[in-house]
């Protein structure tokens, strides 16, 4: 083989590998980054400050998973809501609405979330103070 051809071989090689390749970064899934990421580093210190009232106040609500349901326990009366986030997907994302009154426990059914890892992030406010807290929990 002489240099022309081996050079004219390398050269579709490398193309070939770079077609590849772009091919293989547009066809990966869209929802692999933050979509809100400049607008999350902006509001991060208002979550810092919400997040270590929660620890300050000792406001971390108990969770038992259960096979049918999901018990919150919390510590004082709260008025706000809890994010069921999947990781692996976007699309099972669902928010309830949180209210306890008299009982500080409350239960949700969780026969409709699939198996597998959730992300909980809890927002709640309980008299004048604002509260965030995140929790990771696995369902059988």
């Amino acid at each position: 083989m002489n240099w022309g051809k081996a050079t004219i071989l390398i050269l579709v090689i490398f193309v070939l590998f770079i077609s590849g390749m772009s091919y293989y970064m547009f066809s990966s899934p869209k929802d692999e980054y933050d979509h809100q990421y400049y607008e999350n580093g902006l509001n991060f210190d208002h979550d810092y400050i919400r997040e270590k009232q929660v620890t300050e106040d000792h406001a971390a609500p108990t969770i038992r998973v259960g096979t049918d349901s999901i018990k919150f326990t919390f510590p004082q009366v709260i008025k706000g809501e809890v994010k069921f986030s999947r990781p692996s997907s976007d699309a099972a994302d669902v928010s309830y609405p949180l209210d306890s009154k008299d009982p500080k426990s409350l239960q949700l059914a969780a026969t409709h979330l699939l198996k597998g890892r959730w992300q909980l992030v809890f927002e709640w406010k309980s008299g004048n103070k604002a509260y965030l807290y995140q929790h990771e929990i696995y369902i059988k």
